[in-house]
């Protein structure tokens, strides 16, 4: 007989990457992963979605060797978020797989890439409660929850995405970092009516209501969305940090918040030094500054990119 996987005692670091599908989840771990690697981080990058099935990065632990969304959808004859539920109960099901896997790795930095329905991060469990057995076996995890900042110009996708990144941060129990990924192309569907940091920083929103009482089809709703935006401003929880996977500065901003999230910069090798200290305290300056670059580069100067950025670390 086998014997059962020794439980690592050393404290383990990562992110779990969500998301609303097409938000660029699996794009930013493979983002991440180059960024983190040049760093000198020792990355592993693990697979949680069964129905990612070309995978751009290097996976180290792929949950498609345990189960299949296709292979579900064959054989109960259920339907694409059917099953995506169905594969989250078996692995919730099946951890000791999932343990093994992970204890091969246990002085490495974790990204755990996945599934990107929502319903997994806004009431249903086997996601939560994957999570918290991660926690048990002594991982710190900061939720990275991505959405697309393109939905800064439409108020009422706004305030949806809100409620959305709000409803997560409760229901998953973790600490979170809300990111608004492509920012390159964050006006592709139309300018933004306030400054960037309005949106990163969920400021009054009594303002943006007034422009949804401008819309004839959206202000029957009006008494609706006034109920929204009070919930989200008396948690006063939703802030979101903008994200271009391929500017370097803005995958620091992401980073040092991360990790000043799940406690890495007290902890990580690299880092625990009197500098990493001093960037965790004056964190909300420093991501002011970075609003205000970003707010230059792709809001006032025509979504300018920059070239020869991505690779120069």
């Amino acid at each position: 007989m086998d014997n059962p996987p020794l439980r690592s005692s050393t404290l383990r670091f990562g992110q779990v990457v969500i998301g609303p599908p097409g938000s660029g989840k699996t794009t930013y771990c493979l983002g991440m992963q180059e960024f983190l690697g040049h760093l000198g981080r020792k990355v592993v990058v693990v697979n949680m979605d069964p129905a990612n099935e070309r995978l751009p990065y290097s996976c180290a632990v792929d949950i498609s060797e345990l189960v299949t969304l296709n292979d579900v959808m064959d054989g109960l004859k259920l339907g694409p978020n059917g099953g995506l539920l169905y594969c989250m109960e078996y692995l919730e099901a099946n951890l000791d797989w999932l343990e093994t896997k992970l204890d091969k790795y246990s002085d490495c930095y974790f990204l755990f890439d996945c599934p990107g329905q929502v319903e997994l991060y806004t009431h249903q469990n086997s996601v939560k409660n994957v999570f918290a057995q991660l926690a048990k076996w002594n991982f710190r995890l900061t939720a990275v929850h991505l959405v697309d900042s393109h939905y800064c110009t439409d108020p009422a996708k706004f305030i949806s995405v809100l409620c959305t990144s709000l409803s997560t941060m409760l229901h998953v129990e973790l600490p979170h970092v809300n990111v608004l990924s492509k920012m390159d192309l964050i006006e592709q569907y139309g300018k933004l009516a306030f400054n960037l940091d309005f949106y990163t920083e969920v400021m009054d929103l009594t303002y943006l209501l007034e422009h949804l009482a401008a819309d004839p089809f959206f202000r029957k709703f009006l008494k609706l969305n006034e109920k929204l935006a009070e919930v989200i401003q008396d948690y006063s929880l939703v802030s979101f940090v903008p994200l271009n996977v391929q500017d370097k500065e803005s995958m620091t901003q992401v980073l040092r918040t991360v990790d000043k999230a799940n406690g890495y910069c007290f902890g990580g090798p690299e880092e625990r030094n009197l500098q990493a200290m001093m960037s965790a305290a004056v964190g909300a300056d420093f991501q002011f500054n970075s609003t205000q670059g970003v707010q230059e580069r792709y809001v006032e100067d025509g979504n300018q990119t920059l070239e020869g950025e991505v690779r120069d670390l």
